[in-house]
């Protein structure tokens, strides 16, 4: 058996969160997937050398990024699976979920409404608003888009803890002020601006133009890398002796769960997202 995920001393993941790096936490929750992934194969123990061949880590950084979360597994045995995702749900704040509201009703922000894969991992969207006429009234993955303009009284009702901006640049401040007027403190915009907000608000921006520009780049520099290396005279490799050995059957379950967790992440990332048209008062549909 692995050890108890607890922290020494009985440190909840609340505590522990001050002190774990921005660069962890990104890390923490591809574990999370990957561990999410295993669970539903029924996967109890999983090495950190696999753990870390499936989130693309060295395991040496895998190891070091779960020492922030206290004692986990132990040497020659692995991690307990369940164990390890609860402790890291925990530390991440998702253990009673998060409940979510959407402003921006366009491409965009019905195609994130509808995504089934929030849910799946503790997002749960309760309230998606806009104030264009010919939009609010329509229902979507079945709520019903909601005018704007009663955005403050529909917090209060709902009790949301994160909200999503999905409306055009030039309206993206306003919805901004809404949802913080309204008492929300976590904000996540897709608008490619810069938004304002108070300190004491949590405010993340995604740009999807900016992510295209990081992987063309990616893609001239391995293509130059792949140039130069095929310029070189190759080197004719000595052949090694193999030894084949018949995997065991945790073995096999653990690279079969390995290799559709690689596989989701891959179709995750070949999902295409429509920028909001910057047509209308808030979004067009």
């Amino acid at each position: 058996m692995t050890e108890q995920h607890e922290a020494p001393g009985g440190v909840s993941g609340r505590a522990l969160q001050k002190d774990i790096p921005q660069a962890t936490v990104a890390r923490l929750a591809t574990y999370l997937r990957v561990l999410a992934t295993l669970a539903d194969e029924g996967v109890a123990i999983v090495s950190s050398e696999e753990l870390a061949v499936a989130a693309g880590v060295n395991s040496a950084k895998l190891r070091k990024d779960l020492s922030f979360l206290g004692p986990n597994g132990v040497r020659g045995v692995g991690y307990d699976v369940a164990r390890l995702r609860t402790r890291i749900e925990d530390v991440l704040g998702l253990s009673q979920g998060h409940r979510v509201v959407l402003v921006g009703a366009g491409n965009l922000g019905r195609a994130l409404v509808g995504y089934g894969g929030f849910q799946r991992r503790g997002f749960t969207v309760v309230g998606i608003f806009d104030n264009h006429p010919e939009v609010i009234g329509l229902s979507v993955a079945g709520l019903v888009v909601r005018d704007v303009a009663g955005l403050a009284e529909a917090v209060a009702a709902l009790d949301p803890t994160i909200a999503v901006i999905t409306v055009p640049d030039d309206a993206a401040q306003d919805a901004c002020d809404r949802l913080v007027a309204a008492g929300l403190q976590s904000i996540l915009s897709f608008a490619p601006v810069e938004l304002s907000a108070p300190g004491t608000v949590e405010l993340r921006r995604v740009d999807l133009a900016v992510e295209l520009q990081m992987l063309s780049f990616e893609r001239v520099r391995n293509a130059d890398n792949a140039s130069a290396l095929a310029a070189k005279t190759p080197e004719v490799a000595r052949p090694s002796r193999i030894s084949h050995r018949a995997p065991t059957a945790h073995t096999s379950a653990v690279h079969q769960a390995l290799k559709h967790s690689a596989a989701a992440a891959h179709s995750a990332s070949s999902h295409t997202a429509t920028e909001p048209s910057s047509k209308g008062s808030v979004v067009t549909p």
